[in-house]
């Protein structure tokens, strides 16, 4: 069963490191998808920029509306995800609980599957 595990950071967190930090954290996350692939459970991963960098489209009664990030009513942002394939939703847990994000951020662990069944 593919699991998405997805990094939800406080929101302004990046912004708060030193540049030494955020690089220290980065390799820290790297190794751990280096870890994940040398395991075989590892199908995607990607780390996304800040909020600063994000746009929000909504598209209402025929009328497209696009806003620039950063979006102060958030107070988490997407970090970024790693989607594994896992045999059960615990060892999916388990892996979630190996991250080095979750000492800093919260992971959210959901099973992909079709949302009408």
């Amino acid at each position: 069963m593919a699991y998405m595990l997805t990094i939800l950071e406080p929101h302004g967190q990046r912004a708060e490191r030193t540049l030494e930090q955020g690089r220290d954290l980065y390799e820290r996350m790297v190794a751990f998808g280096t870890d994940l692939h040398a395991r075989g459970v590892l199908l995607a991963v990607e780390a996304l920029k800040s909020d600063t960098e994000g746009r929000r489209l909504k598209v209402r009664d025929g009328r497209r509306t696009i806003v620039d990030g950063p979006f102060t009513e958030a107070r988490e942002m997407i970090g970024g995800f790693f989607l594994i394939d896992v045999a059960s939703r615990d060892e999916a847990l388990a892996i979630a609980a190996e991250c080095p994000a979750a000492h800093w951020a919260t992971i959210e662990v959901r099973e992909t599957g079709a949302c009408y069944e």
